[in-house]
């Protein structure tokens, strides 16, 4: 195996490889006393194939393993050698730029070429200052959060058979969803429990239910979404049968003893502490990045190096495909992607801060 350095440039290098065929061959030969005792051939005793039958069976196969083989090793003794440290995956191809044929019995001649990671200077901690926030969880807060949670806690109490129904309300209904007026697998269901305004369904079906009172029957028309989670009913239209059962209108939300012991605590007062400590862990929490970002902040003004520009990019790379799932979930999708395309360079720059 011959190794030849052909550029050492920053964080890059990169190597001619030559692997002899003499090499390959004695892996070939290596290979084949190996498994010979092994092979099973009609005619002869287990272990007693000859070598030559057993290279005629199985040669081209042994042949590509012993050049794969050679190759990985190769690699690997040039970041042995030179004590390298990738950066990411060396990139490794026939020299000539044709493809590698075992059978061919020539050299095989590669070229290699990858980034390695910089020397990181130590960092100099000398003069840093952080500020460390402190934000208690007031009572202002803590009451806050109590009445959040109660509202999450939302029960419902059947209402009026005369009373229509409103966003916010649920109603629990039977229905039977049909396309071309033929029912579809999955689309019946009896006793479902929809709060109106929520978005659970399908767009446009809890609005046609708005305004209306128990007992009534309706005919829902909808189109289902382009990119609805059952094949065959994207984009369809359909119709759906709903009777509904019972309007139900949401009780007043009220943080007290009994929604705390509804939920096996002894009451407000406990529920109170529970929330205002997990407030306080999340207020922990924030100050401690924000005091993490103060120190990076710190860290990356006063230090310098180079970094290896296919990390760079496979980092902005992923914070560029973030930024795409983003952009096609806005209003103006067109409009979030030139912000991002005017925004290139600084989003490069974070990714060589990363």
């Amino acid at each position: 195996m011959q190794i030849v350095e052909t550029l050492n440039e920053g964080l890059k290098r990169a190597y001619e490889i030559k692997i002899t065929a003499k090499d390959i061959e004695s892996r070939v030969d290596a290979e084949v006393k190996r498994i010979a005792p092994q092979v099973n051939m009609p005619g002869f005793r287990k272990g007693k194939v000859p070598a030559n039958l057993v290279r005629k069976m199985h040669g081209d196969a042994i042949l590509q393993d012993a050049v794969n083989a050679s190759i990985q090793d190769s690699v690997q003794k040039v970041i042995e050698d030179n004590k390298l440290r990738p950066a990411m995956q060396p990139s490794v191809e026939p020299k000539d730029g044709n493809e590698i044929d075992p059978k061919s019995g020539k050299d095989v001649e590669l070229k290699m070429e990858l980034e390695i990671l910089p020397e990181v200077p130590t960092p100099d901690v000398d003069g840093l200052k952080l500020e460390r926030l402190q934000v208690e969880a007031d009572k202002k807060t803590v009451d806050e959060a109590l009445q959040k949670f109660a509202e999450s806690q939302k029960q419902f109490e059947t209402a009026a058979k005369s009373y229509k129904a409103q966003t916010g309300d649920q109603v629990l209904i039977d229905f039977e969803g049909k396309v071309d007026g033929v029912p579809f697998d999955g689309g019946k269901g009896e006793g479902m429990a929809i709060e109106l305004g929520s978005g659970r369904l399908i767009p446009g079906f809890e609005d046609q239910l708005i305004g209306k009172k128990a007992n009534d029957e309706v005919l829902v028309k909808v189109t289902f979404p382009d990119d609805y989670n059952v094949e065959d009913l994207k984009g369809k239209d359909a119709t759906f049968d709903v009777v509904i059962g019972e309007v139900q209108k949401p009780k007043e939300a009220k943080a007290d003893d009994e929604m705390a012991k509804s939920m096996g605590l002894e009451g407000i007062d406990q529920l109170s502490e529970l929330l205002k400590g997990q407030i306080e862990q999340e207020l922990n929490g924030l100050t401690r990045t924000h005091m993490k970002r103060k120190l990076l902040d710190q860290l990356a003004a006063s230090h310098d190096f180079e970094v290896p520009p296919t990390m760079v990019e496979a980092e902005f790379n992923q914070i560029w495909q973030q930024l795409e799932q983003e952009a096609a979930q806005e209003e103006d999708s067109e409009a979030a992607r030139k912000e991002m395309e005017d925004e290139k360079d600084e989003y490069r720059d974070i990714a060589v801060r990363r």
